[in-house]
């Protein structure tokens, strides 16, 4: 028989993986901007409506809910092949807003019971394990890849978009700030080392619990605004 807290994660990991938003739009209003990356742009497609609605006008849009970094789900491509699939589409990329790195963390912590130990308890205050900050440090070597790449394509400009404390206490997701902390300052560092030039944006400080839906994870769209709000500054010079 299956329990309430199974039922439960398994809800949980059919949204991380929902197809959500819409799918991929090849053609746009400004063809030479384009998003990439997973659920937190994704799901309601409302951050990325934002920042539309500030610039009047469209971008080119390759987000997928439940996308990681490098590794593709079911039938999810991966940042890496999102951004792929974009230059097949038009190779003249100049500005990339993106996030990617969150569900490579998440998905195993709610999918496989933590293989990684990425979550702590209040009373391991500085003792994120040092498997999960092996496995983060991976996708370190895989964002700075992946960033130099597209510096190399000829993209100008990169905005990417960090990670917040995720709340749900049911699922203990709140156990996962450490791991939160030390994977924005390892995407922040990504975005420091590349050649391109990258701009990272750590929303820590400005999404608080209301700004987040009932499951834990995504904006809501008090939350989508914010996160339109601390891009848009970067992203409008560039237009």
């Amino acid at each position: 028989m299956i329990k309430p807290m199974q039922i439960m994660l398994l809800a949980l990991t059919g949204l991380l993986t929902a197809c959500g938003g819409s799918s991929y739009t090849s053609n746009a209003d400004n063809n030479q901007v384009i998003t990439l990356g997973d659920s937190i742009f994704d799901l309601s497609d409302e951050l990325q409506g934002n920042l539309e609605d500030y610039a009047g006008q469209t971008f080119r849009k390759y987000t997928l809910s439940g996308a990681q970094l490098y590794n593709g789900g079911i039938g999810i491509a991966p940042v890496v092949e999102q951004y792929a699939q974009a230059k097949i589409d038009n190779a003249d990329i100049r500005t990339v807003v993106m996030d990617g790195g969150g569900n490579d963390i998440l998905i195993p912590v709610v999918a496989q019971f933590d293989p990684y130990r990425c979550k702590t308890r209040w009373y391991q205050f500085g003792r994120l394990s040092s498997k999960c900050k092996e496995f983060i440090d991976d996708l370190y070597v895989d964002g700075v890849n992946l960033l130099n790449d597209m510096d190399n394509d000829g993209v100008d400009n990169i905005i990417y978009l960090g990670y917040y404390y995720t709340k749900n206490a049911l699922l203990s997701l709140k156990s996962l700030k450490q791991a939160v902390d030390y994977g924005n300052d390892t995407l922040s560092r990504a975005c420091e080392n590349s050649t391109v030039d990258c701009t990272f944006i750590d929303p820590r400080s400005s999404i608080v619990n209301r700004d987040i839906i009932f499951d834990g994870i995504h904006p809501a769209s008090s939350g989508s605004r914010k996160l339109a709000d601390l891009i848009w500054p970067h992203l409008e010079p560039l237009l």
